[in-house]
């Protein structure tokens, strides 16, 4: 007979290893952690160059003497695998649901409130926007950007 008991802040069977099915709640405290700990990724010297700093992205560094590229000391960090989240948590909202981008109040019908959670989509008029925020509440899902109507809250 399998059972589970916890130690801080790992489920451990029995046996003394590790529990597959470790809760969501789990994961998504060890992704804002990791994140918490993950550097700002930017391209090379844009400390040097005026017009890289106001235009903030990740480049990768691809020259045949780049330092940043073989990683030298005293060079910013690079992109690697090591910094990602787990999968389980990959892409989801940090309430743990499924983001998911709605245009149309027909859309609304393939989603389950349990598992999604509702961003209303940049082109949407505000007339439609107002009618899929009340549609989605009245289903019970939760609503990442409601729209933003004068003097109604």
């Amino acid at each position: 007979m399998e059972f589970t008991f916890t130690t801080g802040e790992l489920r451990v069977s029995s046996v003394g290893e590790p529990v597959e099915s470790r809760d969501l709640d789990y994961y998504l405290r060890l992704r804002e952690k990791i994140k918490q700990k993950m550097p700002e990724f930017l391209r090379h010297l844009w400390w040097k160059k005026p017009k890289f700093k106001n235009d903030p992205k990740w480049r990768k560094p691809k020259g045949i003497d780049n330092k940043m590229r073989l990683q030298l000391k005293g060079y910013p960090p690079i992109v690697k695998v090591g910094y990602r989240v787990p999968v389980i948590v990959r892409g989801l909202h940090p309430s743990g649901l499924k983001p998911v981008v709605v245009r149309s109040v027909k859309e609304l019908e393939k989603y389950s409130p349990e598992e999604h959670i509702i961003y209303i989509g940049g082109t949407v008029s505000l007339k439609n926007a107002i009618l899929i925020y009340k549609k989605a509440i009245e289903r019970g899902f939760k609503v990442a950007n409601p729209p933003r109507v004068v003097g109604v809250s």
